[in-house]
């Protein structure tokens, strides 16, 4: 019976973090920057994987696409639509495509007491998602490279989209 509610609690938090990253992306559509403001901490930690010039995200969450430059505008114009959203405790991964320029992207949110605190952000990246330890720890999440052994750890989620870019893509682990 324990074991039962405890699974329960753990669904109600992944729900409640879907939830919120899901509200970010009707904010980040919106270009609602207050209601950006309200769901992400005001020292977010953001890491990327891509081409540089694939930076929309960033570029929307500073503000920097309000400037005149053909990045800026090209962030103006990107909509990041999540075709898939699934959690894993504390981390929400959002998976989506942009076929008319032919990238794909793959978000690892981390949800700290209600507020997006962190993302890992990868542009036409292949990405697996394994876990280490304790699932239920919120110890940080640390990258390892696809050629490590990573064996030994169960894949809990696998990029499904990377086919769309139309090229080749490198492949990460994300250990959570």
């Amino acid at each position: 019976m324990a074991n039962s509610q405890g699974a329960l609690l753990v669904e109600a938090a992944d729900s409640s973090n879907i939830k919120l990253v899901r509200a970010l992306y009707d904010a980040l559509s919106a270009r609602d920057s207050h209601a950006v403001l309200k769901l992400v901490a005001s020292d977010l930690e953001w890491w990327f994987h891509g081409p540089p010039s694939c930076q929309f995200l960033k570029l929307l969450l500073t503000g920097e696409s309000s400037s005149s430059s053909s990045a800026s505008t090209a962030a103006d114009s990107f909509e990041f639509v999540p075709l898939s959203v699934v959690s894993f405790g504390s981390t929400v991964i959002a998976e989506g495509c942009d076929t008319a320029r032919s990238v794909v992207w793959v978000h690892a949110w981390t949800v700290t007491d209600g507020i997006i605190t962190q993302v890992r952000e990868y542009f036409n990246t292949s990405l697996t998602v394994t876990k280490i330890g304790d699932s239920d720890s919120d110890s940080d999440s640390e990258i390892i490279p696809a050629s490590s052994d990573s064996g030994n750890f169960p894949c809990v989620w696998q990029s499904s989209l990377s086919g769309l870019a139309g090229k080749s893509v490198p492949g990460l682990v994300l250990a959570i």
